[in-house]
């Protein structure tokens, strides 16, 4: 059985640190749009930056697929096949 252990209301306590209080005490929707702005750029920046090497991983991995589709086909076909023997009499 498990055991509960007491606690008051009071003993949970918050940890904060200098950057949950903004040093100008509160924070303006200025505040929130500039820094959703700055979020936004850098993002804007790591798009750029990854498309091509997402593109070339997207274009391999395609390439494998269609690869790897005509091996198996190509050896699918094989067992299939039909020997047809011709004999003269």
């Amino acid at each position: 059985m498990a055991r509960k252990t007491a606690r008051s209301k009071g003993s949970r306590s918050k940890r904060s640190t200098s950057e949950d209080v903004p040093a100008e005490g509160e924070v303006k929707r200025d505040d929130i749009r500039a820094k959703l702005a700055e979020i936004e750029g850098s993002l804007q920046s790591t798009t750029k930056a990854a498309a091509p090497v997402a593109l070339a991983a997207g274009a391999a991995a395609a390439l494998a697929i269609v690869v790897l589709a005509y091996t198996l086909g190509k050896r699918r076909g094989r067992k299939r096949q039909t020997v047809v023997e011709i004999r003269r009499i």
